[in-house]
């Protein structure tokens, strides 16, 4: 079939994209170097496609299928789609990606070289060519082209060679691509996603929520917009999900179970009545966890993959829950949290859990009791407070405190517990003693030590401008003055001795254990007098290891990540994961914490995973290396391998 049959058939509905597809990820280089073999009549593959009933196919995008029978492609998605967008101008409609990889190719006449346009570069040389708008116009571009060029006096004669090489350009879309079918009644999707992934297991090969989610739209073609409208929600209030989350909160509802392969045999209707209940137990385990527990955004919502066990339980009993039992189950997802349960082995950790609801002797006590033989003891000890960074997993247990207990602001007076409103009222991380004073101290303090959690505490932006780089000894006497009680408050030591910078190790330790019995008592209060659950245990992992020296930490690092994650957006590229949790899979131990990472790799598992790592010791590089991850230890450095090698834009 002609390459230009082909862009027609888009553009009629005859040819579309089956909804399992992954969307567009190629970059320029591979846009480039495409149009560079075609011009040379190089071989660039075939085409696979799935001829199918229009009536059934279901498809990406908002176009039309035509009638009757229609191809879906299988294979040469990332081809057809970078020769659509450079030929008409604009991507088909059943386009997903960055547009930018196709937009604004040149040609140049002389060199016989394809590259994007740069100004400085190409503005004054008439032999760049812009390859859309010539294959937009066709013959009578070919011909207004060469008469314009006839006519520069730097040119001239040698019009009529350029003549040729403008042919041999356009001949792209005459090309032949030779086609396979994949066709029958025996051809159920189930089939044709097995051939798709076979056909890309180098490279794009489904996920298993995918392949779920494939099945699901081949009967609901609307169920990954539906769901991915429901996530859009969720992050306009400052949760960020993903579909194979949500997706495994519909098959714990439905099936019970983790594993996606049992969603396979679900109709259409039961998915929708799944999604349903999925998104409204989700939404009051949100309301659950972020009014009782306080943990009310992304940054510290731990544990996310208790929630389908979570959503399980409450549909199960209609969402009716009375409060011993609710807090029961704020306890257990507390203690996941802290103690990684779902950091390892996601699935398998989450079909025991469901299994231990289920059944006649199933509950939270079962659910409980299995927990602890996993882990050990469920009361915190001063030592699990020794980690540092904002990326520890302790981090947000400090952020609860703040929001369960009764702790105050240090330039207010006022209980941080309540949603204050106002720009300057929004809660940000303090370091007690500053950084700068402890850096330039004539102690040899470590940046471990510096940014260890027992000195962070949480106030109100405008608190912690006022406070800026004060010494705990000068501001401390201030603060108790005018609001009494309110370091005590923030489990401050009342011994002003520790509030010297030289006796700043002293100062952490007797902070740890104010910490320590502050959780301990706020998971008491969840246990309504069931103690029992914090006797001490023997569990394989009753301790922790000392300390885990990485992660994001401080306010201003924090920002320039999450700025280089809304760069990466703009892109049409996919979010990393910040404070990304890499632990062992089979313990659930935290072993790093990688700034900003991408486990998948940023082109949707075409590329080894990444991770950007600022300001990281040598240990946390070692593990991030040892790994596979690419890891970059700048913003400038990591936008440049963006740039490069996943967009390809680079000067030819």
């Amino acid at each position: 079939m002609k390459i230009s049959t082909v862009l027609d058939h888009i553009d009629s509905g005859h040819i579309a994209l089956p909804e399992f597809q992954r969307g567009y990820v190629w970059n320029r280089d591979q846009v480039r170097g495409l149009f560079d073999s075609l011009y040379r009549r190089h071989p660039v593959g075939g085409l696979l496609v799935w001829s199918t009933e229009s009536s059934t196919a279901a498809h990406r995008g908002d176009g039309q299928l035509a009638a009757g029978i229609v191809k879906l492609l299988l294979d040469g998605q990332q081809r057809m789609t970078s020769l659509y967008g450079v030929a008409r101008g604009n991507p088909p409609k059943f386009f997903d990606g960055n547009a930018h990889a196709f937009t604004g190719l040149r040609f140049h006449l002389d060199t016989e070289t394809f590259a994007f346009y740069q100004p400085v570069k190409m503005r004054e040389d008439p032999l760049w060519i812009d390859v859309t708008e010539l294959m937009s116009k066709g013959q009578i571009g070919h011909e207004d082209l060469v008469e314009r060029l006839a006519e520069n006096p730097a040119i001239g004669a040698k019009a009529v060679k350029y003549s040729g090489r403008i042919a041999r350009l356009l001949g792209i879309t005459e090309i032949e691509l030779h086609e396979e079918e994949v066709t029958g009644t025996d051809k159920t999707l189930d089939v044709v996603v097995d051939i798709f992934n076979r056909v890309n297991s180098g490279g794009t090969k489904l996920s298993k929520g995918d392949l779920a989610l494939a099945r699901i739209c081949a009967d609901w073609p609307q169920g990954r917009d539906t769901m991915k409208a429901k996530l859009k929600e969720w992050e306009a209030t400052g949760y960020h999900f993903d579909l194979d989350w949500l997706l495994r909160s519909v098959n714990t509802v439905l099936t019970g179970e983790a594993k996606f392969q049992y969603l396979h045999d679900k109709s259409a209707d039961e998915i929708r009545d799944g999604l349903a209940r999925a998104t409204k137990y989700i939404e009051a385990c949100l309301n659950m966890i972020g009014g009782r527990l306080g943990l009310d955004h992304d940054r510290v919502f731990f544990g996310r993959y208790g929630v389908p066990v979570m959503v399980r339980y409450l549909d199960k009993r209609n969402g009716h829950l009375n409060e011993q039992e609710r807090d029961k189950l704020l306890f257990w997802f507390l203690q996941a949290g802290m103690w990684g349960r779902f950091s390892g082995s996601t699935e398998s950790y989450i079909d025991k859990d469901l299994e231990a609801l289920e059944g006649v002797d199933g509950g939270l006590d079962k659910l409980l009791e299995q927990f602890r033989l996993w882990h050990g003891g469920m009361r915190v000890e001063p030592n699990h407070f020794t980690g540092w960074s904002l990326g520890a997993r302790f981090y947000p247990v400090l952020y609860l405190l703040t929001r369960m207990g009764e702790a105050r602001d240090w330039g207010t007076g006022l209980a941080l517990k309540a949603h204050l409103l106002g720009k300057m009222n929004r809660l940000e991380v303090h370091h007690i003693f500053p950084k700068a004073q402890l850096y330039k101290s004539e102690y040899d303090f470590r940046r471990p030590e510096v940014n260890a959690l027992a000195n962070f505490c949480f106030l109100t932006k405008d608190s912690n401008l006022v406070i800026r780089d004060d010494l705990p000894e000068v501001y401390f006497p201030k603060v108790e003055k005018e609001y009494p009680g309110a370091l005590a408050s923030q489990w401050i030591p009342q011994d002003p001795e520790l509030w010297k910078i030289e006796n700043f190790p002293a100062f952490l330790e007797a902070r740890k254990v104010l910490l320590t019995t502050e959780i301990n008592l706020r998971m008491e209060e969840l246990l309504h007098g069931e103690t029992r659950w914090l006797a001490a245990s023997a569990g394989p992992l009753a301790t922790m290891p000392a300390a885990i020296g990485s992660g994001i930490s401080s306010e201003e690092e924090e920002t320039e990540l999450e700025a280089l994650n809304d760069w990466i957006a703009e892109r049409r590229l996919p979010r990393g994961e910040l404070a990304y949790d890499f632990a062992d899979s089979e313990s659930g131990m935290q072993m790093a914490v990688f700034d900003l990472a991408w486990p998948n790799g940023i082109q949707e598992e075409l590329s080894q995973p990444v991770a950007v790592l600022l300001n990281e010791g040598n240990e946390t590089l070692a593990i991030a290396s040892q790994a596979g991850f690419r890891f970059f230890t700048s913003v400038e450095t990591f936008k440049g391998y963006v740039e490069a090698e996943i967009l390809g834009n680079v000067e030819a």
